[in-house]
């Protein structure tokens, strides 16, 4: 059986086919989870997020036009519903702002490292312990960043999206993106070399 696009599942979810919805939710529910992790740093919380999107994908879908990307449109609502509840989080203040778990308890946060922030010269036979002490620093200067800045970077750097599909999923402008992406970028880099020089 051929693989159907994103388009095709959202025609057949438009005509309310379960199978096209399964297919949808087999692709995106584990990335969506993992996005929705890396805003609220709470893996229950980020999990309902990614079941809230599917939900809102079966219920809405006449929503999205069928003009942009259709991964966009859904990551926006599951970046949208994240954020909602990070503020309801932080109003309530029930939970504290944690950084992500620790990498060997989570497979799927191995890639999460940009190639750019990797010292290639250092891998040697300690290059595991080192590679998780780096991936430890990236995380607190990601945390450290502004939800905005933070959101942009991770689509376009982590979940490999264009300019225009970030704009897309975060509802902004391309400039915006870009301008986001440039503050992400150099804030990054202090504050890299900040946390290095303190461990």
């Amino acid at each position: 059986m051929q693989t159907l696009s994103d388009a095709d599942l959202a025609i057949g979810i438009l005509n309310r086919d379960a199978r096209a919805f399964e297919a949808l939710f087999e692709r995106y529910a584990e990335a969506l989870s993992r996005h929705a992790a890396c805003i609220l740093h709470d893996e229950d919380a980020a999990h309902d997020v990614a079941q809230e999107t599917f939900l809102r994908v079966w219920q809405r879908i006449e929503q999205w036009d069928g003009r942009g990307v259709f991964r966009a449109w859904l990551y926006r609502i599951a970046t949208n519903l994240a954020l909602n509840a990070l503020r309801t989080i932080q109003r309530r203040r029930e939970l504290p702002l944690e950084p992500p778990p620790d990498p060997e308890d989570d497979d799927g946060d191995a890639d999460l490292v940009p190639s750019w922030m990797v010292d290639r010269a250092s891998l040697g036979p300690e290059s595991a312990v080192e590679l998780a002490e780096q991936r430890a620093t990236y995380r607190q200067a990601l945390a450290r960043l502004p939800d905005d800045k933070r959101e942009a970077f991770r689509l376009v750097y982590e979940q490999e999206m264009s300019i225009r599909d970030a704009a897309d999923a975060l509802d902004v402008p391309e400039g915006t993106v870009k301008s986001r992406l440039h503050y992400a970028r150099r804030q990054l880099a202090r504050d890299w070399r900040e946390l290095e020089a303190g461990s």
